[in-house]
């Protein structure tokens, strides 16, 4: 059974990019438009990973994270923050969140793979 990856963006575009490689890569895609869309369809989609924004409108990537970590399913499930954002700062915010890995747009589809295959293992 193919592993199912949430990705969160309010950008249609990167959304279609996003499961664009993922699909190519024989991944199941959910899509979300923003932190409320996604936190809607988790309950329903069953998701093995969630890749998300950090800059959306009704609920942030990182109000997002924790509000997904509160949940005991979902507790340790892996989150990557895909975002225009670099600096530490930023990151640590993730980090301490509960975000297991940070990607840096725009990305290299190779790069975006290499990461979920280490982080589903």
């Amino acid at each position: 059974m193919s592993k199912r990856i949430m990705t969160v963006d309010d950008s249609v575009s990167v959304r279609q990019m996003v499961s664009f490689t993922l699909k190519n890569a024989g991944y199941e895609t959910v899509e979300a438009s923003d932190g409320k869309d996604a936190l809607a369809k988790l309950n329903s989609s069953g998701v093995n990973m969630i890749l998300t924004d950090l800059n959306m409108p009704n609920l942030d990537g990182i109000g997002l994270i924790k509000e997904v970590r509160t949940r005991p399913e979902y507790k340790f499930i892996p989150i990557v923050m895909l975002t225009t954002e670099s600096q530490d700062s930023k990151k640590m915010e993730g980090k301490s969140a509960g975000a297991t890995g940070w990607i840096v747009k725009p990305f290299k589809p190779d790069q975006l793979l290499a990461v979920i295959k280490k982080v589903l293992g």
